[in-house]
Order: structure tokens, then sequence, then C-alpha cells
């Protein structure tokens, strides 16, 4: 039997409404989180309007495993839900994202309804930009995989290259996924995200 680690997906949908039914499209979006969340493996989901006025709507929602987010997905709670819009929204695009790469996503733990941020009130930081992901991905591998490469060659190194780096990578998986991505992505934050180094104070106004 072959062990799989459950990987969280997470769909992203842009929808278009009428902007004067927006209290129509908000508690459709409020109808199908609830039912989601019966569902065993619901993560969370939430919404946000493009701008006040604006026709454009995105909706989130996780699941814990490809599985899960199939259920429901299959399920007939969600086609009636889905059927219960028509004629009022219009679907335009699905993203879905898994792996590695959702670890530089803002998690989704809890519905929430998202507005434009008042005065004064931080914005949520958005994804970062591709080579500071990978760099932090290549940070993160190196030392692994130089640590493993040497460890193999030392313990195993007369097995068959072909066994030696089947057991390097089911080894370095679970490390760079579950220990070391979370950790540096972490301690790494302020720069994947363009903010101030955290061992840097503002100067005070003399």
């Amino acid at each position: 039997m072959t062990m799989t680690h459950a990987v969280p997906v997470t769909v992203a949908i842009a929808r278009r409404a009428d902007p004067a039914r927006a209290h129509e499209m908000v508690a459709w979006m409020r109808a199908g989180t609830a039912l989601a969340e019966s569902f065993p493996g619901f993560l969370g989901a939430g919404w946000v309007q493009s701008a006040p006025g604006s026709a454009e709507w995105h909706m989130l929602y996780r699941f814990a495993d490809a599985e899960t987010l199939r259920r429901w997905e299959e399920s007939p709670q969600r086609h009636w839900w889905l059927t219960s819009a028509q004629g009022i929204v219009e679907h335009t695009r699905t993203e879905r994202r898994t792996g590695i790469e959702g670890w530089f996503d803002p998690p989704v733990d809890h519905v929430v309804e998202l507005a434009p941020p008042a005065a004064g009130e931080p914005v949520p930081p958005a994804t970062p930009p591709r080579w500071k992901q990978a760099v932090t991905i290549w940070l993160a591998f190196f030392p692994l995989s130089l640590t493993a490469t040497l460890l193999t060659a030392r313990f195993i190194g007369d097995a068959p290259l072909a066994l030696r780096t089947l057991i390097m990578t089911l080894c370095l998986t679970p490390l760079m996924t579950y220990l070391v991505l979370p950790r540096i992505t972490r301690a790494l934050h302020w720069w994947l995200h363009g903010q101030a180094a955290p061992w840097r104070t503002p100067r005070r106004p003399s």
C-alpha cells in the first residue's frame, strides 16, 4: 500500500454580478460557504469585491486534499447552490493552487469577508514574486541536498544510483514540506513581502 501526504488545495474563482445586486451576491456566497463547511476537509473560504461598485468578485475556498475537494465539487449541494444563481452570477475564471507554492500564500483557516482596508489599516501582503519564491526554495533545498548527498555517499555509497536517489527524495520531500520550508518562509517573511528587516529600527526624528 502506497502512503501519500495530503496536500491542501486552494481554489480561486472569479465571478461577475450586476453591482446593483451586490446584497444578493453576498447572501449567495454566504450560503455556499455554509454548505461547504459541513463537508469533511473544508479549511476555509472567503470573498472580496474588486472595488466598491465593481461587478468583479473573487472567491476562495480551501480543502485538505484533492479527494475532499472533489466530494464537495461533485456534491448535489454544490450543484443546487450553483444553479440557484443562474441569471445572476457569471463564472469567468478558476485557478487551483497546490504544493510548495501554497507556503507563500496568506493562510485561509477561517471564513472571512474582505473589504477595502480603512485608512491607516495594514494592507494584506500579496504573493511574493516568483524569483523570490525560487531563491527561498533554493536556500532550503541546497543544505538539505548537500547533507543528504554526503550521508548517502558515506553510508550507502555502494548502492545503485537509482536507489540512493530514491532514498534521498523520500527523506528530503517531507523534510522540505513540513519542517524546513515553513521555517525559512517565516524567517524570510519580511524579505518575501518587501518589508524592512526586523533588526532595523526606524530612526526617530531629532
